[in-house]
């Protein structure tokens, strides 16, 4: 490495810990031990919502509704298996998956989960029925996820014996923590360069 390299490195690390100085993240508090269920699900919905998501807790008869209300104009795909009827919608993968062009002129997917886990608001796919191709996911614009409260853990550990199935047969894991999100050099953050801007999770139960 060169000495201009190198002072250019420095530099720009200088630059970050002055801009640090004085600044520390911020612990969220860890789950009490033998929380209930319901302030599981509470804490969730919370997290979630820190990552710039759209949170709504309804029941499952309110679902279609909100499901409905969530959508935004243009055409809607979902995956095979979804556990609500989304009228209108393109089914992927019937009989074959729709192509990057395709997917490109959807304005939202709508998908079941897998899991999701409150400490951390991250939602998991693993892409079985209902959760459809990885592809699908990344694409459109706008992502509304279906999660039922029975799907929602603690912390990791404890979502890891859901995921294990699905692992073990060599299937890919999404971890989803808010819309697609980055910043530039200047900390300026821009949503949906690597999936969805928007995030809609509705919370049934």
């Amino acid at each position: 490495m060169s000495d201009r390299v190198t002072s250019a490195r420095d530099e720009i690390l200088g630059n970050v810990r002055a801009a640090l100085a004085g600044t520390a993240p911020t612990p969220r508090p860890p789950i009490p031990h033998g929380s209930a269920p319901d302030d599981v699900v509470a804490l969730f919905a919370e997290r979630v919502a820190d990552y710039r998501a759209v949170v709504e807790r309804c029941t499952k008869r309110q679902l279609p509704a909100r499901l409905k209300a969530a959508l935004p104009e243009g055409r809607v795909v979902v995956p095979a298996g979804l556990s609500v009827t989304v009228p209108d919608a393109v089914v992927d993968g019937q009989p074959g998956g729709l192509t990057a062009a395709e997917l490109d002129a959807c304005a939202a997917v709508v998908t079941d989960v897998a899991v999701g886990i409150a400490e951390t608001g991250t939602i998991v796919l693993d892409h079985g029925p209902g959760q459809g191709r990885r592809a699908i996911t990344l694409v459109p614009d706008v992502h509304v996820c279906i999660v039922r409260a029975d799907q929602v853990v603690a912390d990791v550990p404890d979502a890891m014996p859901r995921l294990d199935p699905a692992v073990r047969r060599g299937k890919p894991l999404t971890w989803i923590s808010g819309p697609s999100a980055t910043s530039d050099i200047e900390l300026d953050r821009v949503e949906g360069v690597h999936g969805p801007r928007t995030l809609h999770v509705l919370l049934v139960g």
